[in-house]
């Protein structure tokens, strides 16, 4: 798995999956302002650089993009003053998260890209609110400042779609396509080793 993300980490090892951890040490340059397109390119690039490297074996990709409805993309904050200026924005509205997911057979190099899209609401938040909430630091490395599954549940007034996507991967996506695509069954063989990046 060529990722930052303990959070994929720990769904992955939730899942019983036998995998190994090939974390990205370069940033990928996506020429498109367009965040499903970005993500989806993102996800297909970092999986490539991964499968070029070994001759068997299923290499997964995972991008996972915050945005607004006139699809403004909220990154990762770069610092405590950018994360309150996310929250800002969030408050009281509605976004968007996408998850770019690619799959690679290495033996082959057939891939396979698709997407998770999840619209999330957040409540009004108080300065007060903002201001422990950054102070906590959670914000830091998350894409559009926050962590649904940590302290941002508090603020989260209504979730549609994938609750997985948000934390920042799509698992049912995941299964779909590894069963449909690559005859990978999660249920069936959770133990033989896969790649993620």
């Amino acid at each position: 798995m060529a990722s930052s993300s303990p959070r994929r980490i720990i769904l992955l090892q939730r899942l019983g999956l036998n995998f190994k951890v090939f974390p990205p040490t370069y940033e990928i340059d996506v020429k498109t302002d367009d965040p499903v397109e970005r993500a989806e390119l993102k996800a297909l690039e970092k999986a490539r650089s991964v499968a070029r490297l070994f001759e068997r074996g299923l290499v997964i990709g995972v991008d996972t993009i915050v945005f607004m409805d006139n699809k403004e993309i909220l990154e990762k904050p770069r610092d405590i003053n950018e994360a309150k200026n996310f929250l800002r924005r969030l408050s009281g509205r509605t976004h968007f998260v996408v998850t770019g997911l690619a799959i690679i057979d290495a033996s082959n190099m057939r891939e396979i890209v698709d997407n998770e899209i999840t619209k999330v609401k957040f409540r009004e938040l108080s300065d007060e609110e903002i201001e422990f909430y950054v102070k906590t630091r959670e914000p830091l490395d998350k894409a559009g400042g926050y962590a649904i599954q940590g302290l941002a549940s508090l603020f989260v007034e209504k979730i549609e779609g994938d609750f997985w996507n948000v934390v920042g991967l799509p698992i049912p996506l995941l299964y779909y396509l590894l069963k449909t695509y690559f005859g990978y069954d999660i249920l069936k063989e959770s133990r033989q080793a896969i790649s993620l990046i």
